[in-house]
């Protein structure tokens, strides 16, 4: 009985579409570092975030593998924040990018959150934003997320872009403030 339903269940078409985007956000979150012992470990991904270029070199050194020089580029992060409904989150994103404290943002609906609140399991539909932007905006990008969300604590996660497209690591830099 639970075969049939574990199969039922594997092979719904909503776990088919979403598989892609949950292996993205895997990659994301887990980064590279944890599937080649010559990438640098770190309990905290987050100590990696530096806007002094040694740290891109030792990426560079690393086997994570940038197209061209990253002198025309900044130290740049994705960061994650989740949002009730779509309203929000167009409303959000929208600001974000207006105030250029990102340079993009994707909105991924249809995500469910199964979280511990004030004691309780609690479980909600919610729309995920994916953030682009400069490392060193998260402070002001952050207090721009707690200024304009409804959430009393809203989720703001941030991760290291360690390795990408130049032209798109340029464009992020020239579509940001300093």
């Amino acid at each position: 009985m639970a075969i049939s339903r574990l199969t039922s269940i594997v092979s719904s078409t909503t776990i088919r579409r979403r598989l892609p985007l949950v292996g993205a956000i895997c990659m994301l979150s887990l980064g590279f570092h944890n599937l080649h012992p010559s990438f640098s470990v770190s309990s905290n991904p987050l100590s990696r975030l530096s806007s002094s270029s040694k740290t891109l070199q030792r990426y560079h050194s690393s086997g994570v593998r940038m197209e061209a020089s990253t002198q025309n580029t900044v130290p740049s992060i994705v960061v994650y924040v989740t949002v009730p409904n779509k309203e929000a989150g167009k409303k959000l994103a929208a600001s974000i990018v207006k105030e250029k404290l990102a340079a993009c943002v994707n909105r991924v609906p249809g995500i469910e959150s199964v979280y511990l609140w004030e004691g309780e399991i609690q479980t909600d539909s919610e729309e995920l934003l994916i953030i682009k932007t400069r490392e060193s905006l998260l402070n002001a990008l952050t207090e721009h997320v707690k200024a304009n969300h409804e959430y009393e604590v809203p989720e703001v996660i941030a991760l290291p872009i360690t390795g990408g497209s130049v032209p798109y690591l340029e464009w992020l830099k020239n579509s940001t403030r300093e």
